[in-house]
């Protein structure tokens, strides 16, 4: 077992490969009377050609086929896995991102029956035509819950301006047509690609001794038998650097009471995973806080003149092959609002030069946040990404923000803020007529 110490927060993360392929972190908290823990394969909705296990030619599945497995995997012959985690006292729940798919349990007792729930859960696949038709029904509700929330309609919205050829722009959970289209057979052949141990991450983290979770696991996969591992071929498109493939405006109506406005901002150059990808993070981080953050001069700028108020928010994005910058809000008058902010986008020196004082400010500020977030189980463990980050962690991230110097963002903002990666999509209430139409 590797053992990685973290002086500064006097932690120490365990870590180890089985022999199945399966990685295993393990992180013991002092204090903690919980423990929180993810099982993850790196699967996710934009994985939707790939050439299935034991096949040799690439396969499209239908678009949302990653959600609706993960949403079949608690359901089995005889009992559903919820049901045994609520009789262990364990709270369970799964999502399923674009490049991930995560199954996870908080619990303050039965360790070792909740982790054997867990993996043997997720490891025992039952899928029959007939859940299957079952589960689109349900599914089927959850995506038109989605269509008709403008908040959600917006962002993809904005994903679809700018990743108009990437799967990135359909929706996680697919459409009411992309689900029918599922077959049992589809969820088979998606199992035994991408569930595989090697393809596979298992994150502990809480109460726990690590010595003996490391051996109940290995005890629990060892008994198990898995086929030899295909390396997984998929086909995602690349990403076009030089952005002339993004919308860049779009519009829709919806019944909204007032207009939904969102500017995006698509990373045009590979990111390569590990510190670098880490470092990358924490510097777009620290550049937003300059530009936007609510006490910045830009923030306090436009919510005195109106621009913006306090549904204004910004997010940034970053996983394997792709980033993205969003900034939303509500206004009485999107274009205004988008005009601003690619004002400010695209004359980023102006916040930027001579604020040393500032920078220095920010770091301590994020700083701050990662400490705070490192005294939070569920925070640790869904910011652990292996894929992405290798083996650097949420521990390494204030050493990497205390060394960002004003050159290194600088460099960040020029690369990143580009004017052609630069998209609008707006939400306007419907036309008077149309409401009255519809009352």
């Amino acid at each position: 077992m590797q053992i990685k110490k973290y002086d500064q927060f006097n932690e120490t993360l365990y870590q180890a490969k089985l022999a199945n392929g399966l990685t295993v972190s393990l992180l013991p908290k002092a204090g903690f009377h919980k423990t929180y823990a993810t099982f993850t394969t790196n699967y996710g909705s934009i994985d939707n050609t790939f050439v299935p296990a034991g096949g040799d030619e690439l396969h499209r599945y239908p678009d949302g086929i990653a959600h609706f497995l993960e949403h079949k995997m608690f359901e089995k012959a005889d009992h559903d896995a919820f049901q045994t985690f609520g009789e262990y006292g364990a709270s369970a729940n799964a999502f399923t991102s674009f490049t991930k798919t995560s199954y996870l349990f908080s619990a303050t007792r039965r360790l070792k029956d909740n982790l054997t729930t867990l993996l043997d859960f997720v490891q025992d696949p039952y899928f029959t035509p007939e859940t299957v038709d079952k589960e689109k029904g349900i599914i089927g509700q959850e995506i038109e819950m989605y269509n008709d929330d403008p908040s959600w309609r917006l962002y993809f919205g904005m994903i679809g301006n700018l990743y108009p050829n990437h799967p990135l722009q359909y929706d996680i959970a697919g459409t009411t047509d992309s689900i029918a289209k599922i077959t049992a057979d589809d969820l088979y052949a998606a199992y035994r690609t991408f569930y595989h141990p090697e393809n596979m991450t298992l994150f502990v983290v809480g109460k726990l001794d690590p010595d003996e979770v490391l051996a109940w696991i290995t005890e629990n996969q060892a008994a198990k038998t898995f086929a030899d591992f295909q390396p997984i071929e998929r086909k995602i498109p690349a990403t076009v650097e030089d952005g002339h493939d993004i919308m860049p405006y779009r519009s829709i109506e919806m019944p909204v009471s007032r207009a939904k406005s969102i500017v995006g901002v698509k990373g045009l150059t590979p990111i390569k995973a590990g510190t670098e990808a880490l470092k990358y993070r924490a510097t777009v981080n620290v550049l937003l806080e300059m530009l936007f953050g609510d006490t910045s001069a830009n923030y306090l700028r436009l919510y005195d003149q109106g621009v913006i108020d306090d549904t204004f928010g910004y997010d940034f994005e970053l996983q394997s092959g792709f980033n993205f910058l969003t900034f939303s809000g509500e206004s009485d008058d999107p274009a205004q609002f988008d005009a601003a902010i690619i004002d400010v986008l695209e004359n980023w020196h102006a916040s930027l030069d001579g604020q040393d004082a500032l920078l220095e400010l920010v770091k301590k500020e994020m700083i701050g946040r990662v400490v705070f977030m490192s005294n939070s189980l569920e925070g640790i463990a869904n910011r652990y990404d292996q894929r992405l980050f290798g083996s650097v962690t949420l521990f390494d991230e204030p050493g990497i923000i205390q060394q960002l110097t004003l050159a290194d963002v600088a460099a960040v903002a020029d690369q990143l803020l580009q004017s052609q990666a630069i998209s609008e999509y707006q939400i306007r209430p419907q036309h008077e007529e149309l409401k009255k139409a519809e009352s």
